[in-house]
Formats: structure tokens, sequence, C-alpha cells
């Protein structure tokens, strides 16, 4: 029986507080429901649906897929009704599981077991937590066998006191679905169609009811508000960092990484504290990556060295290269083997050569250096004149006195010199000493100003 996936999606989340659809809230800098789109398509379903409500056109822009079927629930009157606007889209010989798209950490493992627990009838995913404060309770007879499904409101007190939960995640043939969800009222506390008192229907027709028990309590929380949103982070983020360590990369403290993207490392990596990778990351053989560093959607080369408070966004880091410490690497720039980018120095659109370096206190934005180039402290390219930005193209082997002021569009030609504390306008040819400064000059007798004297 081919499997059909339902996601819902269309909830408010009024306790987050924000004017954001609940879904599109981030775990690892992703949309939570794109997680969970993600494990859904782990199971390679025949059909994933996806019911929205609150800010669907939102929700659309933001998750992208042509394996997306997106359904409207136009009011939102609770799940058993949310999964009913979807019916209408499954095919009849289908087994059907209904998922969530504010549970991000829920295994693909765990959605499989329960599948094929519900390969002849309805069949519910359940947990034993500490806390059923808030949950819907599960109810067994005499046998252990599940009788249904009691909402926390509508619970008695001593339903109140069970602590297997309703984590609302369930499979059923699509035929189960058909039959018994047209039937379930709304004659609760909400006013609220609920999916699970289809349960109920198909036991009072003599129907067994399997289930499935999940063994962490996280894997199925679901996020209602911050807290629950930073629990989920938190975890999600141990998750990562054990697999990191398992593939023996060495992280200073798990506890103090965070991964929003995908990253992929060689041997011998060390990432220190306070590390955070974004995007798409791809960290070579033998770098250390000191702490308080951020990498976005960049790439670092075998043996390189990130120092402490550094920035990468869109950038490349050539072999045995050294950045920072609070170094910043905007977009476009490319590290040849062996160049260095020392403390405080910004580059943009930067194509830095083979051994070349600027350690301190630099501009270097919209530049093409060759190789062996030395850009002295508080050298700044002029990239833009106001309107557009120009291009600073220079040789190999040239070195920039500290303090000088390279105005682009400008050439300086191999073994070009610039004296320190220059503005240079004009191409510096080859092996030539660019220098503009004025001319000094020295007062004899001269005495400082005095407060409250002439």
């Amino acid at each position: 029986m081919k499997l059909e996936i339902i996601i819902l999606a269309a909830g408010q989340g009024t306790r987050m507080r924000s004017s954001l659809p609940k879904v599109l809230h981030t775990i690892a800098g992703r949309p939570m429901l794109a997680h969970v789109i993600d494990t859904a398509r782990a199971l390679n379903p025949a059909q994933l649906h996806v019911v929205i409500g609150h800010g669907a056109d939102t929700v659309k822009e933001a998750i992208t897929g042509d394996d997306l079927c997106w359904v409207v629930q136009e009011q939102q009157l609770g799940t058993g009704h949310a999964v009913m606007q979807a019916l209408p889209g499954v095919s009849a010989d289908s087994s059907v599981l209904v998922m969530y798209g504010d549970v991000p950490l829920i295994q693909a493992d765990t959605l499989m077991a329960l599948a094929d627990a519900a390969a002849t009838g309805p069949a519910l995913l359940t947990a034993r937590v500490a806390d059923p404060a808030g949950y819907g309770r599960v109810l067994r007879d005499a046998t252990g066998k599940l009788a249904g499904v009691v909402e926390h409101k509508d619970a008695t007190p001593e339903q109140r006191r069970l602590d297997e939960i309703n984590t609302g995640v369930l499979a059923a043939p699509a035929s189960d679905f058909q039959a018994f969800l047209p039937r379930v009222g709304n004659d609760n506390s909400q006013g609220e169609y609920y999916l699970p008192d289809v349960l109920a229907l198909a036991v009072a027709e003599g129907r067994e009811v399997a289930s499935c028990q999940v063994d962490a309590e996280l894997e199925v929380l679901g996020i209602n508000d911050r807290l629950q949103q930073q629990l989920v982070e938190r975890e999600y983020q141990r998750r990562q960092a054990r697999a990191l360590l398992q593939a023996g990369v060495a992280i200073a403290d798990a506890s103090r990484i965070d991964i929003r993207g995908q990253l992929v490392c060689g041997h011998d990596v060390r990432i220190d504290v306070n590390t955070v990778l974004e995007g798409k990351v791809e960290i070579g053989d033998g770098v250390h990556i000191g702490p308080n560093c951020v990498i976005k959607d960049s790439r670092i080369d075998d043996g390189a060295h990130m120092h402490a408070f550094s920035s990468l966004d869109e950038a490349v880091v050539g072999a045995a290269c050294s950045v920072g410490p609070y170094a910043r690497l905007r977009p476009g720039t490319e590290l040849a083997e062996g160049a260095r980018i020392g403390n405080f120095v910004e580059t943009k659109k930067a194509l830095i050569g083979v051994g070349s370096k600027a350690n301190h206190l630099a501009y270097i934005g919209d530049c093409e250096m060759g190789d062996g180039v030395n850009i002295g402290a508080g050298t700044i390219t002029c990239n833009y004149d106001g309107v557009n930005k120009h291009t600073t193209r220079i040789g190999n082997d040239v070195f920039v006195g500290s303090n000088s002021t390279l105005v682009a569009p400008l050439d300086i030609a191999d073994q070009g010199f610039v004296a320190a504390g220059s503005t240079i306008t004009k191409t510096v040819g080859e092996k030539e000493l660019g220098v503009s400064r004025a001319r000094q000059r020295n007062v004899q007798g001269w005495r400082r100003p005095q407060k409250g004297k002439d």
C-alpha cells in the first residue's frame, strides 16, 4: 500500500506572540516546517499534502518544493477538520500518515514504524512523560488495548493522572479516515473536531487500534511558545554536535556550537567555543577555528586557521591561510594559499594572492591583488565614488605603506611601492615609488593653547 503524508501547518501560534506563522519560526536557522518536510520526504511518500491556514501565502513563499500539495484550511476548527480538507486529494487505496508542522525533531524511523503498524488499521504514536499536563491522555481497556484519547480539558481527575499521552501523530488506511472522520463531532470544551476521536470510533466498531511508543519526549514536543522553541533548538544542536564528535571533529564544548545549515568537515578539524556555522560550510583537513567565530556559506581549505571573533560570509579561505582575530571577510572574498588577513581587517569582493597579507586595521574592497603583497596598517581602498563601485588592481610583490589611501579605479604594477601616508589616485608603474604627501612644516617656538587663556 502506497504511503501519503498529511502535514498539519495551519495554526497561528498565538503564544509565540509574533505575526510570523508559527511553522516558519526557525530551528537551526530553518523554518520548523522545513525540518518536518525533510523528515517526511525521507519516507518517500507517493504524495505530500501540507495543510495551511494562518499566513498561508507567507508559508508557501518560504517553503518550496514541486512535490508539495498545498491545502488551505480557511477556518481552523481542529485537527480532524484539517485532515478532512486534505482527504479529497488522497487516493482511496493509500495509507495515510498525519504529521505536524511544529514537531521538528520527530525521526523518520519512528514514523516508519508507525506507518508499518497501520497497515491494516489505525495506529497512534504515544509517549510517557513526567508531566502530562496539557496533553491528551491515552485510554486503554483492562487488557491494555488502546480504547481512545481524551483531551486534558475534557479528562476526569482520574484520567489526568495517566502519564501516557497522545502525540497527535497517527496513521491509518485512507478508507478508515474517509469512514470515521465525517462522524467526528465537536462536543468538547474547545468546540473543535479532534482527529484522535477516529480511534474511539474504530474501537466502537470492533477494530483494534495499534500504538507505538516513542522513547524520547523531546522527539514529539510540539512548539507552542518561545520556551519550547529553545528546548527543541538545544536538543537539535546537541544531536548535531554529537554526530560531529562521532565523526572525529574536535569540539571544545558541544553545548557551545550552533550549526544552522549543511556542514562538511575533513580530518583533524578543531572548533573552539561559541562558533556559529550557517548555510553551506565546507571545512578542510587540519583547520582550526578559534572561539566566537561566525562562518556562513563559505569554504575553508586545508590547514587554515581562523582566529577568535572572525567572520566569513560567502568567502573562500585557501590552504594554510590565517584569518583574524577580529577579521571580517565579506561576500566575494577569496584568499589564495598562505594569505594572511589580520586583526580588524575587512575585505569585500577581494581576490588576495598567494602569501599576500594585510595584518592590521585595513579595508580591502573591490580589489584584485597579486602574490606576495604587503598591505600596511590603516590602508583603505576607496572603491565607491558615491554612485559606482571601482576596482583596485595590485600586482605581485607590491608594498603599500601604512595609512595609505588607494582611490579606485587604480592600478599598482608589480613591485610597486606606496609610501606611508600617501593618497594614490594615479597608476604606480612597475618598480615605481608612489608618494603623495603635503610638505612637512615645523613651527619654531610654538606653544600649546591653554584652557581659559588667550
